[in-house]
């Protein structure tokens, strides 16, 4: 898999999945491992039950915000307001991860039961 004109390296994809079933949890969707860097490349929400308002941050390492200078935290998709049978789907654009960089997602209503599924490629990082 190339990643650049002049850089080979392995990777792997992966699915990942969360329901967020607890009234205003932050949860951990994805964490990019040590040895990897990432890209995400598709996002899916669906509210299976219940009025719910859904946040989802991309977190920054305290590594990758010393050495890009990028703010902690950004939101995904901020206060979004989601009826049973909702969903939003991110394609098209592909988000690229540091090691330790996380995705969380934080589910508020009475009753929440929200599903997220991402696709992310995982490269492995070669020492040196």
């Amino acid at each position: 898999m190339s990643v650049s004109n002049n850089v080979t390296t392995k990777s792997r994809f992966k699915t990942v999945n969360l329901r967020c079933d607890t009234d205003e949890a932050v949860e951990t969707l994805y964490t990019c491992p040590s040895n990897c860097r990432s890209h995400m490349s598709m996002l899916h929400l669906v509210n299976a039950g219940g009025n719910v308002t859904v946040d989802v941050e991309f977190n920054r390492s305290a590594a990758t915000q010393a050495a890009l200078g990028v703010d902690a935290s950004a939101h995904i998709l901020g206060g979004k307001n989601m009826s049973t049978g909702d969903f939003v789907q991110f394609l098209g654009a592909v988000m690229v991860m540091e090691p330790g960089d996380t995705v969380t997602v934080t589910a508020d209503g009475t009753t929440p039961t929200v599903d997220v599924i991402a696709t992310v490629e995982e490269f492995f990082v070669v020492p040196g």
